[in-house]
């Protein structure tokens, strides 16, 4: 927990970036109906009936000191489409970082291993050489950032019937776009020294 606060604690320096990553299961629902239209002053009314499409994944990697996020949707979410990540923050979007730090949980794919099972040893190295794990500690995933832009983008964006793949991406792409002009940003204030005094029981006595 304290490792994890630290990197939080940290002054923004762009060579060493500190990103949340977070996945999300997210379903497609279809409309067996069209909705009745939106009139002012009430919500969008849907029909109860729907068809289900299937899921999709939603891989969030959020820069907090930046304000800057970037949302994928994949079919899945194994250790390839894991490894993938990993290149795209490394090779896309931090190519000029010499260390990237990563906030994220202790699912089983999210290992260095991931990466020897998708690229050669030679390539797995060389994105591993750039990349450092901070995982937040067991039933404490809520000490990532990432964890609460999940929150906002299904609050603002994906809180409705969405019923295929292609749209889901336009939909979270606006949005995306729409936060990063913004620079929004995750306000967090717990520190190492409210941890203290707010978990003490969990510190040796």
């Amino acid at each position: 927990m304290e490792d994890v606060l630290d990197l939080y604690e940290e002054p923004y320096d762009a060579a060493y970036p500190c990103v949340c990553f977070d996945e999300k299961l997210c379903q497609l629902i279809g409309e067996t109906r069209i909705p009745l239209p939106r009139e002012a002053g009430k919500p969008l009314r849907y029909d109860y009936e729907y068809e289900r499409n299937g899921t999709a994944n939603l891989f969030i990697i959020l820069e907090p000191a930046a304000g800057q996020r970037r949302v994928i949707v994949t079919q899945r979410r194994t250790k390839m489409d894991f490894a993938d990540m990993m290149k795209l923050i490394t090779d896309e979007l931090y190519p000029d970082a010499i260390k990237i730090r990563i906030v994220m949980d202790n699912l089983n794919t999210h290992a260095p291993s991931s990466l020897y099972e998708r690229f050669e040893p030679g390539e797995a190295r060389r994105i591993l050489r750039r990349l450092e794990f901070h995982y937040t500690p067991k039933h404490a995933s809520w000490l990532n950032m990432a964890e609460i832009e999940i929150s906002v983008l299904s609050g603002q964006c994906i809180d409705r019937r969405i019923g295929d793949t292609e749209t889901l991406k336009r939909e979270i792409s606006a949005w995306e776009k729409k936060r990063n002009e913004k620079s929004a940003k995750v306000i967090w204030r717990f520190t190492n020294t409210d941890a203290r005094v707010k978990l003490k029981r969990l510190y040796p006595s």
